[in-house]
Formats: structure tokens, C-alpha cells, sequence
């Protein structure tokens, strides 16, 4: 297989466990389209949280791989089958991560914090009844909560703790997510955005944004709700 792809096979598969679809398209063809900054990046420790069928991280791993360095690849999920799964297909491509079976990135914190230079997270998006969230099983891959966003608001503040300084940010999202609310939710926190891809499916308009560390942006805003306040005093 040709490292400048990303075309691996689905091996795996389990009724429980959420198959690749337009979402996981979305994020490896984001990743491909970005695979030459991802490679001058030079990674060390490159993590998923939610790999479901391990399609995504597998991808990763295909796409850097035999370029003179190996990243540490870890993934996690909540979903036990999942972590199966991902397993088995990355054992059929011939690579390898640490895979941990937990909520989002708990019990991964301490050890990991400030090191992890690519994270990917394709979250539970769609909106749904906040007592199907984390529920266990499949609904797990999808259920968000109002405005699916539950979920991704527990994901922020663990990839801030997690990201190196150079750390870079992968995310799928929707429409009903409000992006530029969670861009401006990671400005706070001193990250730049940008979406790199967007694609509308039957059902819905996906974002691919990426997030990357810019002390240049929490001064931004810190001047503008200055000006801000004064304006309005």
C-alpha cells in the first residue's frame, strides 16, 4: 500500500460498533489534504478519542507512515467493541496503537498532558436527548446531546490539556454544532481555527476544522472585549 494513501480496508465490524460513513470520509480526507504540513509537523504522539472502527487512526497511521519516523499512536473509546475493532484493523495494515478503553481521554491526563502533537476526534454530533448520551453501544458514536454538543464541550477543555505546544487539533462538525461558537470557545483559550474541509451530505453539512496553539489570538480578543467594555461604559 502506497503511504500517500489512506484507502484501508473496514476489517472489522460489530453491530455495535459505528462503521465508517461520511463523517469518517470527511476527517481522513482533511488529514490526506493536510498529510504535508502533518509530516513537516513531525508528530510524536498522534491520538484519536472515539476510533470506533479504527478507520481514522488506521488512516493516520497508513498516511505517515515510512517517512523516516514513527509517531506513538494511542486511541481511545468508551465502547469496548470498538476498541476490538480497531485492533483488528490496524493489526491487518500492519500498524499499531495503544488502545484504551475509557470515557473521552479519562485516567489519560496526568500521563499524557502537554505531549500529544495531533489529536483527531470525530465526536457524538447529533443532537439528541440529553439521556442518550454515553450511553452504552452503538448509540454512543452519535448521541450529543442539545445542540450535540455535550459531548464535544468535555473534549475541549481534555485537548487543551493534552496538546503540546505545538499540538495541532482535527474535529468534525456540524452545522447544528455552531462552529464559530466553538471556534470562538478555543480562541478563549488561546487557539487559532481554521476549517480546512466541508462537505453536505443528504443529511447534514460537516466541517473539518483544525486548532493549533496562537498566543496571538487570546491577545486579540483580550483586546477587543477591552475595547469592548469601554465602549460600552
Amino acid at each position: 500500500m502506497h503511504s500517500r494513501t489512506a484507502k484501508i480496508a473496514l476489517v472489522s465490524s460489530h453491530p455495535e460498533v459505528y462503521e465508517p460513513c461520511d463523517d469518517s470520509f470527511a476527517l481522513v480526507d482533511a488529514l490526506l489534504a493536510d498529510r504535508t504540513n502533518l509530516l513537516q509537523h513531525h508528530p510524536s504522539i498522534c491520538m484519536e478519542i472515539g476510533c470506533g472502527s479504527g478507520y481514522v487512526i488506521t488512516s493516520l497511521a497508513v498516511m505517515l507512515g515510512h517517512e523516516g519516523f514513527v509517531p506513538y499512536y494511542i486511541a481511545t473509546d468508551i465502547n469496548c467493541h470498538a476498541i476490538r475493532a480497531t485492533r483488528e484493523t490496524m493489526d491487518a495494515h500492519g500498524v499499531y496503537a495503544e488502545l484504551v478503553n475509557t470515557d473521552i481521554t479519562s485516567g489519560l491526563e496526568k500521563r499524557l498532558a502537554g505531549s500529544v502533537d495531533v489529536l483527531v476526534v470525530n465526536p457524538p454530533y447529533v443532537p439528541t436527548p440529553e439521556d442518550e448520551v454515553g450511553c452504552e453501544g452503538i448509540t454512543s458514536a452519535w448521541a450529543g446531546g442539545e445542540n450535540g454538543r455535550s459531548v464535544i464541550d468535555k473534549i475541549l477543555p481534555a485537548a487543551d490539556t493534552l496538546l503540546s505546544e505545538k499540538g495541532w487539533l482535527y474535529m468534525v462538525t456540524l452545522t447544528a454544532n455552531n462552529p464559530s461558537e466553538i471556534c470562538l470557545e478555543m480562541r478563549k483559550k488561546g487557539y487559532a481555527s481554521r476549517i480546512i474541509l466541508q462537505r453536505s451530505t443528504e443529511e447534514e453539512s460537516l466541517h473539518i476544522i483544525k486548532f493549533w496553539r496562537d498566543s496571538d489570538s487570546e491577545l486579540e480578543l483580550n483586546n477587543l472585549n477591552y475595547w469592548t467594555k469601554l465602549v460600552t461604559n
